[in-house]
């Protein structure tokens, strides 16, 4: 059976070839920054254990304070590497109160207490882990699988280190004078050295996630616009069915070939993104947009009436019209045409509400542009005026 120092060495050896993986992980994927901040932090905490190792041989003051400062600082990293894969911002929140934590550690160690050290940073270390497990359970959206055993292997983790702080705490060991050795530290070895080789491979996981996420998120969106592309919108809506409080409005800029001859295409493109800003503008919940490609756009409404998707998509008309884009030429202002397609009590597949906008598109198109038409049909609820100037 392995003794306590054959164990605190396991776990620096684990943690230094976990890391180095992680540093080479990086190195081919430096976007993935939260894998790079992973391993500094796994990093700090093998120079704990080796310093802690080594305080085990020849306890020292000043041995103790780096100890204890490199433990909670390794989980610091850690904790802040969580909030960087699932893009929680306010480092702050969980910074201060470990530096203030820190510098308590360090006061009551400077005047003797070390056990009073230890307990301070086993409840500062304990927090960390806690918020880690609560981030992945509560922020996370993607694999719930990873995150749930994330979750839990933080908790396990965080366990382990309360315990260590809870039996110093019951047999009052304010002042130690050398490392602690229980039960509970014992115990917290095995289990550290499980969860946090569990973590490290967890990570590679949720490395490989985000890479595909990201992937997926880049062959569904329009690198110039910023909005979904037309493949988006048949992953989306390709099986949806289409019920009657949904419509689709579909956008087409007038005279857009014109504006790329007389005034460059990187006008056009400026044209374009002006109006996927004005899309944008009017989002909601509920509301998809799409470049289908060139000049071409489509709005997803769900939960509307007929009469407020007309509604909204002339507004969106009215204020694109209103857009100024400087050209050498002088101000551009540019208009819209749109056409508007309905489901249907019964139900309606992409293909043919967007074959309806696509055909009152075109009657906008014929009956002067600069508008938004909707097709009547016997049986369709009233959408309001067929034409809508913008």
């Amino acid at each position: 059976m392995l003794d306590f120092s054959s164990l605190l060495l396991a776990a620096a050896l684990s943690g230094t070839c976990l890391s180095i993986t992680m540093l080479a992980i990086w190195f081919t994927a430096p976007r993935a920054r939260f894998v790079l901040t992973v391993a500094c932090g796994i990093l700090v905490l093998v120079a704990h254990v080796v310093l802690f190792w080594q305080y085990t041989k020849e306890p020292n003051p000043w041995l103790c304070e780096a100890v204890l400062v490199l433990l909670s600082l390794g989980f610091l990293i850690i904790c802040m590497s969580a909030m960087q894969y699932l893009g929680v911002g306010n480092h702050g929140r969980v910074v201060l109160p470990t530096l203030a934590a820190m510098a308590a550690c360090a006061t009551f160690t400077y005047l003797g207490f070390d056990g009073i050290g230890f307990q301070i940073t086993y409840a500062t270390v304990t927090a960390l882990l806690a918020a880690i497990g609560t981030m992945f359970w509560m922020k996370g959206d993607h694999d719930r699988r990873i995150l749930l055993v994330v979750s839990f292997l933080s908790g396990a983790c965080g366990l382990s280190f309360a315990l260590c702080g809870l039996v110093l705490l019951v047999h009052g060991q304010w002042i130690l004078g050398a490392a602690p050795d229980n039960w509970a530290e014992r115990l917290n070895s095995v289990v550290a050295v499980a969860c946090m080789t569990g973590l490290g491979a967890l990570t590679l996981s949720l490395h490989h996630l985000q890479a595909q996420i990201e992937l997926k998120a880049e062959t569904m969106t329009d690198p110039l616009t910023g909005l979904m592309n037309r493949r988006a919108l048949s992953e989306l809506y390709g099986d949806r069915s289409f019920g009657p409080f949904m419509a689709i409005a579909m956008f087409d800029l007038d005279h857009f070939k014109m504006t790329n001859d007389v005034f460059g295409h990187p006008v056009g493109d400026q044209v374009l993104c002006r109006f996927a800003a004005v899309i944008k503008k009017y989002g909601r919940t509920g509301v998809d947009a799409f470049r289908l490609g060139g000049e071409e756009f489509a709005l997803v409404m769900s939960r509307v009436t007929p009469e407020k998707a007309h509604d909204w998509a002339s507004r969106i008309g009215v204020a694109f019209g209103t857009e100024i884009v400087p050209t050498p030429r002088g101000p551009l202002r540019s208009s819209v045409s749109g056409g508007m397609g309905f489901g249907a009590a019964d139900g309606r597949t992409l293909d043919e509400v967007l074959a309806e906008a696509d055909a009152a598109l075109y009657a906008a198109k014929r009956g002067g542009r600069n508008r938004v038409v909707v097709q009547k049909k016997a049986g369709q609820p009233d959408a309001g005026p067929t034409l809508r100037s913008a």
